[in-house]
Formats: C-alpha cells, structure tokens, sequence
C-alpha cells in the first residue's frame, strides 16, 4: 500500500491544531472549611437571598424585578417571577423593569423611572454593580443577584447581595438565580429548568457539559433537546443587539412561554434574528490593528446595532498566535459621541494556560498616562459634572483612569469591556500603542532600506498564483464604517 502524502510534500503547509481549551466546570472549585465545595456562591449569602425572596413573597408588598437584557438576565429574571408568584406573591404585586439603549441600573434617569412604582423589594440581576448610594430614595430592600466582577464593596448602599464571582467555575445569573429558587417551591425545577440552561447557554456557550459541580440537566435537555435549546438563546438574544433596542419583545416571548418552542414563534424575534446577522456579516470582515508586542488586537466598527461582543468572541475563537491575549471591537456607531466596546481573552492564550486579567489589563493601559504625560491631549469630553469638572483644560489634568469613568472595564476578567468618551478612547489606543509596528517589525524594514534581506531570508517562496482564499482577500470582503 503506497503511503499517502503529507500536506506538507504536496508543497502546502498543515492545517494548524486548533488550541484545546480546559472544559469550563473542571475550573477548581474553593472549599470551606469543612472540604465542601463554595458553589454557585458563598453559603451565607445564598441563604440570605433566599430568606429576603421568601420574606418578599410573605409580606404581599409591591416588588421590582431588574434584569438585564441578555439571555442570561431575561431568563433569571423570569425564573424569580415565577418563583414568587409560587410562594402566593400576586403578580399584579410585581413589576419589571427594563433598562433603556446605552444607560445602566445606576443611571439616574433609570433609578428615577424605577421608583415611580414604588417598590418595597427590589431585585436587579445580572447588571453588574458598582459602590452607589440606595437604589431608591424610599425604604426598600434591595437584593442584587450577579456574577460579574465585584469587590465587597461594590454594591449599591443598604442593599444585599449574592454573587458567583468568587466561586469558580463562576455560574451564570440565570443558573444561580436557579439554584436559589429551586429548594424554595416544588414546582421552579420543572417549570424554570429550560430558562436555567437557555441562559447559562448564552453566557458560557453551547458546548458546556453539565458536569459536577453544575447541576445535572441531563433530564430537560433530552425533554426540550439542546438544539431547540440554543435556538432559543440565538432568539433571545437578538432583539436587544438591533438598532431599536426591541428588549421588550425578548423579555415578553420568555415570560409568556410555557415551553421553549413557544419562543421560536415570534415573528419579531426572527426578523431581529435576521437584522443581526447581516449586520454581523458587514461588520466581521474589518480587518484588526495589533499592539507592538502582540496582545491586543483591536477590530474598529460602525454599527448601530450591538454587534461588537459578537464579532469580539468570534475572532477570539480564530486569530492564533504566541502572543495574542485579548480581542477588543470598539463600535462608534452604536451610541453618538461614545464608543462601546468589547473584549475577549483569545482561545490561543486560554489553551496556553495564561492567566489574562482583561480588567486589570484595560486599567493597566489607562494608567500608563501618569508616567507618559506627553501624549496626553488638552482636550477631554463631556462627562457627569459632579465627578469629573466640565472645563475641557481642567478635565485634560485628570488621569485618563479617572476621566474613562466607571463605565470603562466592566463585566468579567475574561470578559469585560465598556462606554466611553470618543476622546479618551482615542488616547487609550495611543497609550496601547495600537497599529504601531514592533521594534523587530522596523528592524527588517530598515534592513530591507539598506540593501533588502539576506540572500537565504530574500528567497522567493512558491505561491500558487490561484490562491484566492487569502485572509486579506477575506478583510477586503466587507466594507465597514462607510
């Protein structure tokens, strides 16, 4: 039998292995003192959540649900609905409150909106929190449910909290809001299982395998069947990435289903569906600006739509290099006068063991102004008046740290991202020195200026003059920011 050849004799290159990265539930869990594992969150603050969820249903008093506008916060935030109407709340008693295009739960027109019904418990999931007086200037309790990046402090006044952060492999909102809920009521397991996966799905993926010490959904995944599942998560997600901000239509297809399948019947969920993905296509093909060293690569777009974490995992999952950490696309199309963008740790550095910080990263950067003080700009931009001054030559003599705000490098270390003026993203790329060729990149330039390379190096390598499929040609396909 003859041997067959290798890619590698027929003249081109083997495809590259592409990097195993760990499975997610095999992250080592911390234990207590007793060996047992602290997950989804720590013990006390579980209880604590789950006594003030049922003192809420108990007292019969007007309640507030938050949640974000993803998969994830929709789906925890109709797993506590459901909850608390099984514990006897009435659900006239219950409000939701959904967040308006480009502010968070601590913008003040928010907070105003939110307090117009008056609420006596509020519950804001999956927002993210930050230091900040009460939510509300009325009495309340308020209980924030969350897994993004925190520090003890970082929660609003008076309030309580529960939150996965610290407990690896960190849960999903949806699937601690779950985990919460289930031992309150007989019946949350069998009608919030789905919701539970749908959003753990839209956060950590697909490919997730229920394995200790995730709960096992080996029961509702056979019933619902994964696909129809993660349909369902493609659904959901949509309306809140288009140029309308249609989370309103996501939230009611989740809270009216009775099965998974009843949210695949929206016509406006799949015409959102299809305004995405075309714009996504648009958008993918720009082509990316590294840092000298290699660790960032930066993708700029135009979009009015919400695609940059899109794009932002999608290259994180195929660019490959030694070097390469963190993808960033920044979208200047989506709000006037801001950039939002988005940042994911590359499947090359996760599978190389790489212990990549995204927030201590982007602050690291911001903070370079203090030692580089001469490619700081006179001009800065217009920020909230009671933190940062309004004169434009009083604010450029803050640190950029400080004048970013606090909605730069939000969410999680492996994926965080943020809101910020055009101006100050402007001088975070010139501090990251984005575009700009490294030390070895300019040194065969200047070798190639003074007489070209070498005569081994200068050798002209075989190209079949056919090949098209060329990841420049595939920049070249898409027109963005036109």
């Amino acid at each position: 039998m003859k041997r067959k050849a290798s890619a590698t004799e027929n003249g081109s290159p083997p495809k590259k292995k592409r990097s195993d990265v760990p499975e997610y539930h095999l992250t080592p869990t911390n234990k207590d003192d007793n060996g047992k594992d602290i997950w989804p969150a720590p013990h006390d603050q579980m209880q604590k959540a789950r006594d003030i969820i049922t003192e809420c249903a108990k007292a019969g008093k007007p309640t507030l649900i938050v949640p974000d506008k993803d998969a994830d916060g929709l789906s925890s935030g109709v797993i506590l609905h459901r909850t608390l109407e099984a514990l006897g709340l009435s659900k006239d008693l219950i409000s939701v409150h959904l967040l308006e295009k480009g502010s968070n739960v601590f913008t003040p027109s928010e907070t105003e909106r939110m307090a117009t019904t008056n609420p006596s418990y509020i519950f804001v999931l999956d927002q993210g929190s930050r230091h900040s007086p009460p939510l509300i200037s009325t009495p309340h309790t308020a209980l924030i449910i969350d897994h993004h990046h925190a520090t003890p402090t970082d929660f609003p006044q008076n309030s309580y909290h529960v939150t996965a952060c610290d407990s690896p492999p960190v849960a999903t909102t949806s699937l601690l809001t779950y985990l919460l809920c289930t031992p309150l009521h007989p019946s949350v397991s069998s009608q919030t299982d789905w919701l539970a996966i749908t959003g753990t799905h839209g956060d950590l993926g697909t490919t997730l395998k229920w394995s200790h010490p995730f709960p096992d959904m080996s029961a509702p995944l056979k019933l619902y069947t994964k696909k129809l599942l993660n349909d369902v998560v493609s659904a959901v997600n949509a309306p809140r990435r288009t140029a309308t901000y249609d989370v309103i239509s996501a939230w009611t297809a989740l809270f009216t289903a009775t099965h998974p399948r009843d949210v695949l019947v929206s016509p406006r969920l799949h015409a959102a569906r299809a305004e995405v993905s075309a714009e996504v296509e648009r958008c993918t093909h720009t082509a990316p600006k590294f840092s000298p060293d290699g660790r960032i690569a930066v993708f700029r777009i135009k979009s009015a739509c919400q695609v940059h974490p899109v794009i932002a995992t999608r290259w994180a999952g195929h660019l490959n290099s030694k070097a390469l950490e963190v993808v960033m696309v920044a979208n200047e199309g989506y709000i006037e006068g801001k950039v939002n963008f988005s940042c994911r740790v590359a499947r090359c550095a996760r599978a190389s063991g790489r212990d990549v910080d995204i927030i201590r990263m982007l602050k690291e950067y911001a903070s370079l102004d203090n030692i580089m003080p001469e490619i700081k700009e006179e001009e800065g931009s217009n920020e909230d008046a009671e933190i940062i001054p309004e004169d434009k030559e009083e604010r450029s003599k803050l640190p950029l740290l400080e004048r970013l705000g606090d909605n730069f490098a939000r969410g999680h270390v492996q994926a965080s991202g943020g809101i910020v003026d055009v101006e100050e993203f402007e001088e975070l790329m010139r501090l990251m020195r984005i575009g700009e060729k490294s030390d070895a990149q300019k040194r065969k330039e200047e070798e190639k200026s003074k007489g070209g390379l070498s005569p081994q190096k200068g050798k002209n390598k075989a190209i079949d003059p056919g090949q098209k499929n060329t990841l420049a040609g595939y920049f070249k396909k898409g027109v963005v920011g036109q």
